[in-house]
């Protein structure tokens, strides 16, 4: 399972490497009004808000409101234009890899984590190139496993400075690697 757009690239060679299926978990983080970038909340297509309960204090309630209903119609949007219409595969009883591009907040993984919970895998590892230490150690409580290339006690901030070519990901390339996976008949082969 992917966290888009970032997580796709990683995952699609997790899958081929393992010969295994290919799915989305479609997350969004929620921004601080006065920084975008700066993740306070993040949510799933399905599951509850994850939040820093710090941050989420002191903005307006309203404007909080507003903000995650705007981000559940774009999560739907974003579904829509990835043509994942129609119910989501089972996960009853199967070990799912949650992979993304790396962690800074931790808030999208968690909301991710929270919304593949709710679909009664056997196990979940969450496999990811760099994550703070400190989100490290909350993972591995929520989690099977936790995979991670760097578990760095001293983060520098944004997964960006892990990377020396850290470009955005598009939607376009997210649609061609899904439509890669499903001539191979739904794995990454």
């Amino acid at each position: 399972m992917a966290l888009p757009r970032g997580g796709i690239v990683p995952a699609v060679e997790i899958a081929k490497a393992l010969e295994a299926p290919l799915d989305l978990v479609i997350t969004k983080k929620i921004g601080h009004p006065n920084n975008d970038e700066y993740a306070i909340c993040a949510i799933s297509e399905d599951g509850e808000p994850v939040c820093n309960e710090i941050e989420i204090s002191r903005v307006d309630p309203k404007w909080f409101e507003n903000k995650v209903e705007k981000v559940r119609n774009e999560i739907k949007k974003r579904r829509e234009m990835y043509h994942l219409g129609g119910a989501k595969k089972s996960l009853e009883g199967k070990t799912v890899i949650i992979v993304d591009d790396g962690i800074a907040t931790g808030l999208t993984m968690l909301a991710a984590i929270g919304e593949i919970k709710s679909r009664n895998p056997k196990e979940i590892v969450v496999a990811i190139p760099v994550v703070p230490g400190d989100t490290a150690k909350k993972l591995q409580a929520l989690v099977d496993e936790l995979v991670a290339l760097d578990i760095d006690q001293s983060y520098l901030g944004a997964v960006g400075a892990y990377y020396d070519n850290f470009l955005q990901v598009e939607d376009s390339v997210v649609m061609a690697l899904l439509k890669e996976v499903a001539r191979n008949g739904g794995s990454a082969e």
